[in-house]
């Protein structure tokens, strides 16, 4: 099939490439830089497939000029699929499939990471010792051996964070709203209602998709019932996060630390290079100026294994989708 892939980096091309010579799939990849939007929504005419990732536009303008250059077939190469409106596309007869499963391990490490940088301030350290400052003074943290460790959403990576954390001698304590058997397989792990896990955790990580219910599950009204001085880690999606609260919290000290790496506003920023720009968002750049939090651009998923099961699953995906085989990653919409 031909296929454009929209928002693509040297990385996609290679790994895109190699799954789709390996397949033997033959599909003609032809790559944009761009972002999939309304504006450049003219790139992929006359493409059957098109290849998306998190932060592409696909939304009902868009989803109306696809149809009409004759897109059939959307494929994300991302687990999240809230960038698209699925029941617009499924109205205009558009199928949309995603990766549900890439490398859960690449997720939960990299929060453990985030933790381990915040807790010991070794970001803080690095810049020290580059300016030969070699004061502790400032750069105390804990023990994470008996803190109390809870995870917003068991699934997949979940499961894996909460294994590590055990690992380190942490209690664990989960809320999901369909409980997963192995969490509680895990140490002394227990699930909980949301606020005894507010309450009672040192850490709260979170691991949920985005769904209207849970938009800004990190408000005012949920900071105020965490433990003072909390650790709070968002490596799913950015809109969890009330920014606006989450900063007032960082200033009144009741969150400690903070580590992000997605926001509510990162389709403006992340996966692009702003180094020679005037940055327009206020709440980003304040969020920089506080040595207490940490953000990364979205790369908690970028390891050479998931990036080489994301191609893999999209090419599949796309050869199935051109031989009339079943859609198994096919995004379903809504009732």
């Amino acid at each position: 099939m031909k296929v454009a892939v929209f928002s693509t980096e040297p990385y996609d091309r290679i790994f895109l490439d190699q799954a789709n010579i390996e397949a033997k799939a033959n599909h003609e990849l032809v790559y944009f830089e761009s972002r999939l939007e309304p504006k450049t929504v003219s790139l992929a005419d006359g493409f059957p497939a098109i290849c998306v990732f998190v932060n592409d536009n696909v939304n009902s303008e868009t989803l109306e000029i696809l149809a009409k250059q004759g897109t059939r077939l959307i494929a994300l190469r991302c687990t999240g699929f809230n960038n698209v409106d699925i029941a617009k596309a499924a109205e205009l007869g558009i199928k949309v499939v995603r990766v549900t499963v890439y490398s859960p391990y690449s997720v939960a490490e990299f929060v453990v990471a985030m933790i381990q940088v915040l807790n010991r301030k070794l970001h803080r350290a690095y810049n020290r010792i580059r300016d030969d400052n070699f004061s502790l003074n400032g750069l105390m943290g804990f023990d994470l051996h008996g803190r109390t460790v809870g995870i917003i959403g068991t699934g997949k990576i979940g499961i894996i964070l909460g294994e590590i954390m055990h690992g380190f001698g942490c209690h664990l304590l989960g809320y999901d709203l369909y409980p997963n058997p192995k969490f509680e397989a895990i140490g002394d792990a227990s699930y909980v209602d949301l606020p005894e896990l507010l309450g009672n955790a040192d850490i709260i990580s979170l691991h949920c998709p985005l769904t209207p219910e849970n938009h800004y599950l990190i408000n005012a009204d949920t900071i105020a019932q965490m433990k003072p001085s909390v650790t709070l880690i968002n490596t799913s999606r950015g809109k969890l996060i009330d920014t606006k609260a989450v900063i007032d919290g960082i200033k009144s000290g009741q969150i400690g630390s903070l580590g992000l790496d997605v926001y509510e506003q990162e389709d403006s920023l992340f996966f692009r290079d702003l180094s020679g720009t005037i940055i327009q968002d206020d709440y980003i750049q304040l969020l920089q100026s506080f040595p207490n939090v940490l953000i990364t651009s979205h790369q908690g998923f970028f390891t050479e294994e998931a990036i080489s099961a994301i191609a893999n699953t999209t090419i599949a995906s796309i050869t199935d989708f051109e031989q009339g085989n079943p859609l198994k990653d096919a995004v379903k919409p809504p009732k």
